[in-house]
């Protein structure tokens, strides 16, 4: 608490000391003088110091200031606003009243040309950017911080995209709220700078560091130009915001895409070839509009002079269109290659052979979920905990990171795993959902700031328990003993017993049931018919009497689990009714021979909510009757109806998620990864 009290008194001798060390060195170099650093000295041409020595004597005593508020532990944004208000007032005062003195005119004029000193904003302006830079003192913490910077750059953009498109002079109340610096060529350049200001904030307030960095270099020259070259409400403006950018500087955290850099590099070799092309092919066909013979110097200094907005070289319509074709593609070239420098991350789904060996070695030893095996499938990439002992598998789409079910390793590994995925994912840009997570997994999304959707029911038929005895069982009895009497037979076989012609078989049952649909699926399926080998997999396959097959079941083993998760169930479409009970039936009765104590159907969405005996409240009625509406392209009561005839136990699925703005694009995304959409983001 001394130490911030200290920090007027350390204000007031700093200044009152450079503006003193400001008379000490008011002449010896060459180069532009600001006008009217020293108003006390009556004598007009000895009122301006050079620019050089003002910077100099200015920089110290920022630096000075700027190291006190590192010491007296200020806040970066807080101190450089407010040391920076109190010098501005200094100067300003002590301008104004030196001028009401010196000139013997009233206070109210003299503090009105003190306004429009360049002395009484360049003081100030060096401060703020000295104390925001040194300052490391810790304030309460702003969550929404990137998003308010966001929303200051945007709106200083847009109101300049408005001036320079608005007509009339360089002058009035809008003029001076932009944060862009007088003269014909911010005009001309203005909605490009808007523009590009516009681009960078949706960075910022994506805390994206390629964005600040941007945005920093556009916001230091406006402020650079507004202070050199026209002083108005504006120039406060200018420096105000990039006061803002340093001082905030560590909130943008979020690091950019790596392989953007070649393409960024790419594309302005390639703009700038063009735009050069472009100049001088259309240069040398209109070469009897210029004034000097065509030569390679000539085109250079031609195409320099557009990008100022005009040539004196050219004359006729060329000169008109001619600079305004070159301004416009330079612009747009700018945009392109700003657009390639701040896009958002690309995931690219990798496997290495080392990681598929080890996730595969992982679901045999720790997969005790029956989703466990479809993680092996090939567009999920993995991302594994610091020793790999557990791993996620996921995919981004819609800038969506979606993960496939629960983790998968050692329990103790989970939450670490979990918490650096996040963090993985939000220094990406993209926001976290897990599909299919189970309820026992709930606490620990919880943890970590995630909330839980329920989805949907997974029925999972206990071999131990499963007769086709009672009355309940009627109807798969009934199928069974149609497809028995009709002659058709079941055979359970590895993927390596599945010879040429009998895999060329499977594959065009598959086909033919497909149809035009596209391969679905991606939490509770796998991709290909023989992704998974012998210890992965099993095939139950249905003949007819004359040995052709009908159909069949394509399991998922889960060792750890004891399970088989069934992944599709292809048939043709002239195989009896019962077709699919008939296997179901078989594979229980094969699976409870050889050790599995569980066999995992389909999963049924929203199962709670669809089941006819369910008691809903009014708000789930209103679930329900929206989502019998979409039963016909999602066969949502359907699948609950197939599963309910092998009175399973429901192991019920959530859609974990952030935050609940988020659901439209989970939504979105999710659909797209299970392919039920027309195009899938990548």
């Amino acid at each position: 608490m001394l130490r911030k009290a200290s920090t007027l008194p350390v204000l007031l001798l700093v200044s009152v000391a450079a503006t003193g060390w400001l008379y000490l060195v008011r002449a010896g170099l060459p180069g532009p003088h600001v006008p009217e650093a020293l108003p006390l000295d009556e004598l007009a041409k000895h009122a301006g110091v050079p620019l050089a020595w003002y910077l100099a004597v200015w920089a110290v005593a920022a630096l000075l200031l700027g190291l006190h508020a590192r010491w007296a532990r200020i806040e970066p944004l807080t101190g450089a606003l407010s040391l920076a208000a109190a010098v501005g007032i200094w100067t300003y005062l002590a301008n104004g009243v030196s001028i009401a003195v010196t000139r013997q005119v009233s206070v109210r004029d003299a503090l009105d040309v003190a306004a429009r000193l360049e002395s009484t904003y360049l003081g100030p302006a060096l401060v703020a950017l000295a104390v925001a830079l040194l300052a490391t003192g810790h304030g309460r913490p702003v969550r929404r911080a990137p998003f308010l910077v966001a929303t200051l750059v945007a709106a200083g953009a847009s109101l300049n995209l408005l001036h320079t498109m608005l007509p009339g002079d360089d002058s009035g109340l809008l003029r001076n709220l932009t944060p862009d610096a007088a003269g014909p060529l911010a005009r001309a350049a203005g909605a490009l700078v808007a523009i590009v200001l516009l681009v960078a904030a949706r960075g910022l307030a994506r805390r994206r560091r390629r964005a600040w960095q941007l945005a920093l270099a556009v916001a230091g020259v406006s402020a650079g130009l507004h202070v050199l070259h026209g002083l108005n409400d504006g120039t406060l403006v200018s420096i105000v915001v990039l006061c803002v950018l340093v001082a905030r500087r560590r909130d943008f955290d979020r690091p950019g895409d790596v392989a953007t850099r070649r393409r960024t590099t790419a594309r302005a070799a390639g703009a700038l070839a063009a735009i050069a092309a472009y100049g001088v092919v259309a240069l040398w066909l209109n070469r009897m509009a210029a004034d000097q013979p065509f030569t390679a110097g000539f085109a250079l200094h031609v195409l320099v002079q557009s990008l100022r907005g005009g040539s004196s070289h050219l004359a006729g319509d060329f000169g008109d269109w001619y600079p305004l074709s070159v301004l416009l593609l330079c612009g747009a070239a700018a945009l392109w290659i700003v657009s390639g420098w701040l896009a958002p991350w690309r995931h690219r789904v990798r496997q290495e052979e080392r990681e598929r060996d080890l996730a595969r070695a992982l679901v045999h030893t720790w997969g005790v979920d029956t989703l466990a095996p479809f993680v092996l499938r090939a567009d999920k990439s993995y991302f594994f905990n610091t020793d790999e002992s557990a791993f996620l598998a996921y995919r981004v789409l819609g800038g969506v990171a979606i993960v496939s079910g629960d983790p998968v390793g050692a329990p103790v590994a989970f939450s670490p795993l979990v918490g650096r995925f996040v963090a993985h994912a939000h220094q990406r840009d993209w926001r976290v959902a897990i599909l299919g997570a189970s309820e026992r997994c709930l606490p620990l999304y919880a943890a970590h700031g995630l909330h839980a959707l329920y989805h949907g029911d997974e029925a999972v038929v206990e071999t131990a328990s499963f007769s086709l005895d009672g009355r309940p069982m009627r109807k798969v009895r009934q199928s069974v003993h149609r497809l028995e009497l009709a002659g058709y037979t079941a055979r359970v076989l590895r993927p390596s017993e599945l010879d040429a012609p009998l895999r060329a078989e499977l594959e065009q049952v598959a086909r033919t049931w497909r149809g035009a649909e596209p391969e679905r699926g991606f939490v509770m399926a796998l991709d290909a018919l023989f992704r998974l080998g012998d210890e992965d997999a099993v095939f139950v396959v249905g003949f007819d009497g004359s040995g052709a097959a009908g159909g069949f079941l394509h399991f998922a083993l889960s060792e750890a689990a004891s399970a088989l998760s069934l992944s599709s169930m292809p048939r043709l479409r002239s195989t009896p009714n019962g077709f699919n009970e008939w296997l179901i039936c078989e594979t229980v009765e094969w699976a409870r021979a050889h050790g599995y104590s569980r066999v995992s159907l389909n999963f049924a969405p929203f199962a709670a909510l669809l089941a006819p005996e369910a008691v809903l409240s009014s708000a789930e009625r209103v679930q329900r009757r929206a989502l019998l509406a979409l039963k016909g392209h999602f066969q949502l009561d359907n699948l609950l109806v197939f599963n309910r005839k092998f009175l399973p136990t429901w192991e019920r699925r959530f859609v974990v998620y952030e935050h609940r703005r988020d659901l439209p694009r989970v939504g979105v995304a999710a659909l797209a990864a299970e392919a039920y959409l027309p195009f899938q983001k990548r």
